[in-house]
């Protein structure tokens, strides 16, 4: 994880495994700090999961879901990037009531 946050640092592309571990490193660790089942975070090609307690849905897709590309959501996630700024730049897609992760970014 460290050589993507340089890489981010540093405005060079970092290595796609690397950012690929990255995305699923920290995606799971959303999950454990925002339980639940009521959002789908997306980071599309890499991984998704569902967190935030709420209604849980079953079949389909969530009431809520967020998606974003690998490079915004490590950013977020390590707090180089604000959710509103991200969110107003058009570097996250978020829809539904439960939606808004500022409360739960950037992870600890």
């Amino acid at each position: 994880m460290a050589e993507v946050a340089a890489g981010l640092d540093s405005g060079i592309e970092p290595d796609r495994e690397a950012l690929r571990t990255a995305v699923r490193a920290l995606l799971d660790r959303l999950a454990e700090v925002a339980p639940g089942r009521s959002v789908e975070v997306r980071v599309p090609p890499y991984a998704a999961v569902q967190c935030v307690e709420g209604p849980r849905h079953t079949r389909g897709t969530p009431s809520s879901v967020v998606e974003t590309d690998p490079l915004t959501w490590v950013a977020l996630a390590t707090g180089r990037l604000g959710w509103r700024d991200a969110v107003e730049a058009g570097r996250v897609q978020a829809s539904g009531l439960r939606s808004d992760l500022s409360g739960y970014l950037p992870l600890r």
